[in-house]
């Protein structure tokens, strides 16, 4: 039986997109029945880019493969099925993020497949709903410490620092000696205060805004792009990136120069000059798709070849080491 057709609440939702056709997502819904059980639920649907989205018959391709639902987290891939929203029960309600491909108010095509719908509101609806709660308990308390100090500060006795057996000051030479002070605090204060982007320029902030500072540190990305380092992780949930591609990028850089060193320190034959040329490209081609897709990882093939450079770079390593420590290195 459809856990749709009888009383039922959402304990666990999980939202994947096919890396290779974006249009294809799949869900796994975690329903909490009244006799106390569990039933999970898989749907696939198309998300056209016109026209309206349209649930598809899915394959239990998940519960067929074993996977338990502890198991799934936001950005954990299963072949070519990317998770880009996770929310379970051990999942805190304040921090559900909710990509605005699945937010209704941004993406009115979701009422068209209202199995999947309902229940991201039900989330959202109870995401905000713990948002407020939290914001109205630290309100409270925040008043609750200003009343207190303020009883403290009546009970307390006034203390006069003005000599009365001097002329006291006048009020002028007071308020300049306080302008004074507020000009020396104020400029410091407000250098050390850099304002960051609004939530209006986060939310404009586009994948191709991403990819200008894919070669750079994510901490450096975030200075630049003038957002947090934990706004910008966001951001990359959002668009599918589990992981900031930097390190990737930067690595093949490295392959690329180390194959522009090895042709021109040792000129070989024609057949050596291709083999070079080719590998080089085939990096560079890399590099760009990596550019692209930054969720796609480093080629097999490409993995061996970098670790066979380390391999080289350290033989001529200990044999430079062992070249210096010979008998005839040292009579000379």
């Amino acid at each position: 039986m459809d856990p749709t057709q009888q009383q039922h609440f959402i304990k666990a939702l999980f939202v994947f997109e096919n890396t290779m056709n974006r249009e294809l997502v799949r869900s796994l819904h975690v329903y909490g029945l009244n006799d106390g059980k569990e039933k999970q639920v898989e749907r696939e649907f198309l998300f056209k880019e016109r026209g309206s989205y349209v649930e598809m018959q899915a394959t239990p391709i998940l519960k067929l493969r074993g996977f338990q639902v502890s198991e799934l987290f936001q950005g954990r891939a299963i072949g070519l099925w990317l998770c880009i929203f996770a929310f379970g029960a051990q999942s805190s309600l304040a921090f559900v993020d909710i990509p605005p491909k699945l937010l209704i108010s941004r993406n009115p095509k979701l009422k068209s497949i209202p199995k999947l719908a309902n229940d991201l509101q039900m989330i959202f609806q109870l995401s905000c709903g713990t948002e407020n709660q939290e914001l109205l308990q630290s309100t409270l308390k925040e008043m609750c410490e200003m009343s207190r100090s303020h009883c403290y500060r009546s009970r307390t006795p006034q203390v006069f620092h003005q000599d009365l057996n001097c002329v006291p000051y006048s009020v002028s030479t007071c308020e300049y000696s306080g302008s004074q002070q507020i000009e020396q605090c104020g400029p410091g204060t407000m250098d050390k205060k850099k304002k960051r982007a609004t939530s209006e320029d986060v939310a404009k902030i586009d994948l191709e805004d991403l990819v200008k500072y894919f070669d750079l540190p994510i901490l450096e990305a975030s200075t630049r792009l003038n957002v947090g380092l934990t706004v910008l992780k966001k951001k990359c949930r959002e668009f599918g990136i589990p992981r900031w591609p930097h390190r990737k990028i930067k690595s093949l850089d490295g392959l690329i120069h180390e194959l522009q060193e090895v042709d021109h320190q040792q000129p070989g034959g024609e057949a050596v000059g291709t083999a070079v040329a080719k590998r080089r490209q085939m990096l560079e081609e890399e590099k760009e798709t990596i550019g692209r897709r930054p969720f796609v990882e480093i080629q097999s093939e490409t993995k061996k070849f970098r670790q066979d450079i380390f391999k080289r770079r350290h033989k001529a390593k200990a044999l430079k080491i062992q070249t210096s420590q010979s008998p005839s290195s040292q009579q000379l």
